[in-house]
Parts: C-alpha cells; sequence; structure tokens
C-alpha cells in the first residue's frame, strides 16, 4: 500500500530545476511549508471572519502575518468549540497505490470523498497483484500457522488470475471476466477530500469497527500521518475519540435475529416515494415562481390542467430539458437493488443519492452470484465451479483453520451479489436513468435502471414524470454517443 498527498507544485520538477542549487532539499522543503502555512492561514481567516469588523481580504492578510503556529492555535480553539466547518477549506488530493476493492468500496460508500478509479472494465487486471493479510484468529491474534496459511491463500489467489487471464483468452471481455476477480486485487485511487471529512474518515477506520480490518486500519493510520503534517489542527481532535470496535446497532440486532440467510432480489424493487409525484413536482414549479402557498397554487394548477390537456407533459418537459431541474428535487424513491459487486461502483459513483451497502462482516453469502450472458453463452460450467469452489475454501480457512471473518473478506468475488438500499431525489433519478438505460452502458446497470424505470412506471401518479426518464434518444430525440452511437436514434427518427 502506498498513500501520499499530491501538492499544489510537482515537486520532482522542483528537484530538477534546483538541482544545482546549494541546498536544494532545504529550499524544497521550504515551499512544502509554504504550501501547508497557506492551507492553515485559509482556515484561520474563515474562523476569523464571522466575527470580524472587516473584510475578508482584512481577515484573510490578518491570518497570513500570524506565525503558522498561532494559525494552528487559534484554528483548534475553534474547532473545540464545535465550528468544524472552517475545516472544509483545506483540501487534500491523495494518490493511493495498490489497495484492495474493500478501502475502495468503503471510501465510496461512506460517501467521504470524490475519487477516479481504475476501470476494470477497461484495464487487464490478471497481474495488477493482490492483498495478503495477517490471518488471525477469531480472538484477533495472529495465527501460529500464519505463514503456511498465506502460502495456501496466495497459491489460490494466483489460480483465480490464472482463470481471469484465460478467460480473457477465450474471448471474453473484460467487464464480464472481472466478475471472477477476488476483492483482495490491488486498486488505484485519486481520492480529493476536504480535512474536516479526512478527520471523519481517519476516526471511521482507526477507531471504529472498521478498524477490524487490518487492511483499513493501516489505511487510516497512513491517512493519520499525514494529517499531522499537512493539518496538524485535526489531531486532537482524533486522539481524544475514544475507540469502541463494536457497533450497538450490530450488538443489538445479532441478540434478536437468529436467521442469517438472505435472498438476493431478481429485479430492483420501490419501497418508498412521494405520493403524489407528478403533481409535486409541477406545483412546486408555480409555488416557486410566483410564492404562491400550497393550497392557492394547487387551484391554479388544476385550472390550468383542465384549459390544456398537454400541460401536466409540457410543463415536465420544460422543467426537464429547459430549466434547472430543482423540482425533480422534491420527489423522492427509497429502492432496494440487488447488484454484483463488480458493478456496486456504477451506482454509488453518483454521489446525490443516500446509499446503504452491506458490510464485508459478516461475509456475504458466495455462492449467490451473478452470471454474465456471454459467459453463459461460452463456458458456463467453468464459471460454476469458480464460485463453488471458492465457496469451499473460504469454508476450508474458515473452519479448518479459524480464521476470523474479517480476515475471509477477500474470499468476496466480484460477481457476488449484495441487496443495497438507496434513496434518490427525482433529478438524481432522472441523471441515473439517462446514462444507465442507454445500450452502451455496462449490461447489468442497464437492467438495473430498466427496472427502476418499470417500478415507478406502476405508480399511478408518477405517469408524467415518467416520460421525461430515459437515455436522450427517446426523452430528447438526439444520441450522445457519436460515433459509437447504437444506432437506435436513426429507428425512432424514422
Amino acid at each position: 500500500m502506498k498513500v501520499e498527498l499530491l501538492g499544489a507544485m510537482d515537486y520532482t520538477k522542483l528537484e530538477n530545476i534546483f538541482k544545482d542549487v546549494q541546498n536544494s532539499e532545504n529550499l524544497i522543503s521550504q515551499v512544502k511549508q509554504l504550501e501547508t502555512d497557506r492551507n492553515a492561514s485559509i482556515v484561520s481567516a474563515a474562523a476569523n471572519l464571522s466575527r470580524f469588523d472587516g473584510n475578508v481580504f482584512e481577515a484573510l492578510k490578518k491570518a497570513e502575518n500570524q506565525p503558522f503556529e498561532e494559525n494552528i492555535k487559534h484554528i483548534k480553539r475553534v474547532v473545540k468549540l464545535g465550528h468544524e466547518s472552517i475545516m472544509d477549506h483545506d483540501y487534500c488530493v491523495f494518490a493511493i497505490q495498490d489497495v484492495s476493492p474493500v478501502i475502495e468500496q468503503t471510501i465510496i460508500a461512506e460517501r467521504f470523498s470524490s475519487f477516479t478509479i481504475k476501470s476494470r472494465r477497461e484495464v487487464d487486471f490478471s497481474k495488477v497483484g493482490y492483498y495478503t493479510p495477517l490471518f488471525r484468529g477469531v480472538d484477533g491474534k495472529e495465527l501460529s500457522n500464519n505463514e503456511f496459511i498465506k502460502l495456501e491463500y496466495q497459491q489460490y489467489m494466483n489460480t483465480l488470475f490464472q482463470k481471469y487471464d484465460l478467460f480473457l483468452k477465450q474471448g471474453i471481455e473484460k467487464e464480464d471476466a472481472r466478475f471472477i476477480l477476488p476483492y483482495c486485487y490491488h486498486s488505484n485511487i485519486i481520492m480529493g477530500v476536504d480535512v474536516h471529512t479526512l478527520k471523519d474518515m481517519i476516526i471511521k477506520f482507526i477507531k471504529t469497527k472498521y478498524a477490524n480490518i487490518q487492511e483499513l486500519k493501516e489505511f487510516g493510520y497512513r491517512l493519520y500521518e499525514i494529517a499531522k503534517v499537512k493539518a496538524p489542527y485535526i489531531i486532537d481532535e482524533i486522539d481524544k475519540v475514544e475507540p469502541k470496535y463494536e457497533d450497538n446497532v450490530d450488538v443489538y440486532l445479532a441478540k434478536n435475529i437468529k436467521n442469517k440467510n438472505y435472498k438476493i432480489l431478481t429485479e430492483p424493487k420501490l419501497l418508498n416515494s412521494t405520493t403524489y409525484v407528478d403533481d409535486a413536482i409541477l406545483i412546486s414549479a408555480i409555488m416557486r415562481r410566483y410564492q404562491y402557498d400550497h393550497e392557492y397554487a394547487t387551484r391554479v394548477y388544476k385550472e390550468l390542467c383542465r384549459k390544456n390537456e398537454n400541460f401536466k407533459l409540457e410543463l415536465m418537459q420544460k422543467i426537464a430539458f429547459e430549466s434547472d431541474q430543482l423540482e425533480l428535487t422534491q420527489v423522492s424513491f427509497e429502492f432496494q437493488i440487488p447488484l454484483s459487486f463488480a458493478v456496486l461502483t456504477h451506482l454509488t459513483r453518483h454521489r446525490t443519492h443516500d446509499i446503504m451497502i452491506p458490510d464485508f462482516v459478516p461475509v456475504v453469502d458466495l455462492l449467490q452470484y451473478k452470471m454474465p450472458p456471454k459467459i453463459k453463452n461460452i463456458c458456463p460450467e467453468e464459471f460454476h465451479k469458480v464460485f463453488e469452489l471458492n465457496n469451499e475454501m473460504y469454508h476450508h480457512f474458515k473452519e479448518d483453520y479459524k480464521v476470523c471473518s474479517e480476515d475471509l473478506i477477500y474470499f468476496t468475488l466480484s460477481g457476488n451479489m449484495v441487496n443495497i438500499i438507496t434513496n434518490m431525489n427525482g433529478k438524481t433519478v432522472k441523471h441515473i436513468l439517462g446514462l444507465r438505460e442507454c445500450t452502451r452502458a455496462q449490461w447489468e446497470t442497464r437492467e438495473m435502471a430498466i427496472g427502476m424505470h418499470k417500478e415507478i412506471d406502476t405508480l399511478q401518479n408518477a405517469q408524467v414524470f415518467s416520460k421525461i426518464l430515459g437515455p436522450t434518444c427517446t426523452t430528447k430525440g438526439y444520441c450522445k454517443e457519436g460515433k459509437r452511437s447504437c444506432g437506435r436514434i436513426l429507428t425512432l427518427q424514422k
């Protein structure tokens, strides 16, 4: 694992520029410190601003004229009073190399950061390497035969990557072959995060149940060490938090629920939604522009509907395609959606919806998985055997070696399925279905989007809203894919 803070400057280039200058290392170190000083002065100025008589530039100048240590002290004082939002102004970008999707998925699921991840659809992952945990028993202590267990684990994981490579050679595309990749494979990420969120992230990874997963704990401490230099004002706030490695909800439910078996849904299911979707969107457009109270706006709306039978559709289309779409945010939809780990990122990357993903511990049911249609046509038996053997290996490590659950999570395969829950407003639904219902979208996410759209179609008062959902070829009459178009737009135009 390698975690590095990316500065505002390219320090390698600075080294080349200053290589002939005496004490160049010291000079570069000073440049780095100037960058840290600058960020601290901005946060300190933000801490002053709300109660400062002068303007924003005077507040900034005051902070710039103070020593770094004085700004840090001032920030700490304000943060202790509960005004943590000032830390949002200090932003960090990290390069993260050779971490497993366990870190990737936890970052995404918690909505901690902005992120860019190496695509498994486009890149060959047969030789990227993988994470090997220090195998522990249920008591959390390293097993005495740890090195032997590691060797068997590595031999097995090598066979999975060889099988992935074989699938590629059989003509299976990367986006489908990835379904057998184990969740220990190495991922690479660029992550952007403000220091306020960085503080919460570090606490999560080193002071809560997430710390029971070695890799997450190590990642948290890597960030902690960087924060001591980059944003020392958050260290006291992190240190004062008492570790709690059990979640009270987990403990309470475990006492009351004995049946741990579950079934993966066959398609997305709408759990809850705004009662009158069309009316809520269209009436809010009138209220927004004329400041009418809801009762009067409703009377105006009904009168306009009586006068023009196309009024609802015309107004909905103008909101969706000719405005800022804010009215669409006034309605919400809660879905439970079955997804493979392989495509989970395709949904979670949309950060404008609230999503709940099952924890890695306890390990998911490894015999519930998704088979890509193309694999079903080429080598379905080979695919089934991969998942059956993987389940056997998991139980072998669990029952014969007594490995703890936190170290067994890496047996999860990308094709294994989970039921996730998400809550989206209408604008987010429109955006996601616009991308994912397109025939160019990844096949599983397209199935998901079509299933979500069908569920919305079942609502009596969402029929007009439903008409603005889907790819641009059906909603706007044009295709955004250019030369990569599937050609459907030509059929629609005819």
